[in-house]
């Protein structure tokens, strides 16, 4: 199998976006069309899975054409197809995985099952080849975790969160302040308007863990507002925002860097989509500068759920002849490390 030229199509249907995307040799994105859900599920406060599903079902095969052509290739050209197996939604996975296979099996190509989280952090090698060994702080409505990689597709957790996500704490936390769905960017904006005044906890766990916690502070937001609620006292939107973010933010750049120290690595990933909020953004870049650490931030379109990551990382998986049969099965508990 060539390293040359090689041509992944990989699609994407975790959640509440249906992407498919055609990447070469792992590293340059011919094409990354990305149809979004967020309109649709707006109006529920969340993603309502059954609903994601059927928009997948109706968007898939569209999606698909419109990725060829705007690569402008042609079925037969292409070396593997690549899906995402899991972690995510089980019935939205179940459509970008039997549409993987129709289309594998159609075209007697290798079908590469893709580890979610593995896509987040090869985002990045779409900007700037990865560079070993690394640290990958991954932050996103599921998942928050500390993985260090040595090289290519080797995986080590080093922490990850014993309740609630990063995400799922900031959406949850918006929803209870009555701010519209999705919540994580809402409270960064007003976070920028605020000023940190109320004590929140940070959760640092044992001395020397790098494991998160999110629901002792989520818990610690709800009850000050309850309380506020019943002095009759209005709390400031923008000052709460900024004392929430906070918290959040100096745990997860604190501990980012303290894997750095501990495994003595150069270079510090950020990846999944919670690495759009601004204000992690910049506290990051600002202490990688203060400690001479080399930082990666994927582009803002590369941070959401898209295929040209799952196609990333599925190039190096198909180099690796790492193939699954046509009895390959959507798992939503997917664990990235084996």
């Amino acid at each position: 199998m060539s390293h040359k030229n090689s041509l992944v199509l990989g699609i994407e249907t975790s959640c509440d976006e249906t992407s498919v995307a055609v990447v070469k040799n792992g590293t340059k994105v011919l094409s990354n069309v990305i149809s979004s859900q967020m309109d649709v599920h707006r109006r529920f406060g969340g993603v309502v899975p059954e609903v994601a599903s059927r928009r997948h079902v109706e968007r898939i095969t569209v999606i698909i054409e419109q990725a060829l052509a705007e690569a402008n290739v042609t079925k037969d050209r292409l070396d593997a197809i690549a899906v995402t197996q899991g972690p995510g939604l089980v019935g939205a996975l179940l459509i970008g995985v039997a549409s993987a296979k129709a289309l594998a099996y159609a075209l007697n190509l290798p079908l590469v099952p893709v580890h979610h989280i593995a896509g987040h952090i090869y985002a990045n090698h779409l900007v700037t080849p990865l560079e070993f060994p690394l640290i990958a702080l991954v932050v996103s409505g599921g998942h928050t975790e500390l993985i260090y990689m040595e090289s290519h597709l080797h995986f080590v957790r080093l922490g990850q969160t014993r309740d609630d996500a990063a995400g799922e704490a900031f959406d949850k936390v918006a929803r209870f302040m009555g701010l519209p769905y999705p919540g994580g960017p809402q409270i960064d904006r007003l976070s920028a308007q605020g000023k940190v005044i109320y004590d929140l906890p940070r959760a640092w766990l044992e001395p020397e863990s790098l494991d998160f916690s999110f629901s002792g502070l989520k818990s610690s937001v709800m009850q000050l507002m309850q309380k506020a609620e019943r002095k009759g006292e209005t709390i400031g939107q923008a000052d709460l925002s900024a004392s929430f973010q906070a918290a959040v933010l100096d745990v997860l750049v604190e501990k980012a860097f303290r894997a750095v120290k501990q495994k003595g690595v150069k270079q510090l990933l950020l990846a999944g989509g919670v690495s759009a909020n601004s204000g992690l953004r910049v506290r990051l870049m600002k202490r990688a500068e203060e400690e001479g650490i080399t930082l990666r931030i994927p582009p803002l379109e590369l941070c959401t759920d898209n295929a040209a990551m799952i196609a990333a990382a599925g190039t190096y998986l198909y180099y690796e002849g790492k193939f699954a049969d046509l009895t390959l099965n959507a798992n939503p508990g997917l664990s990235l490390i084996e």
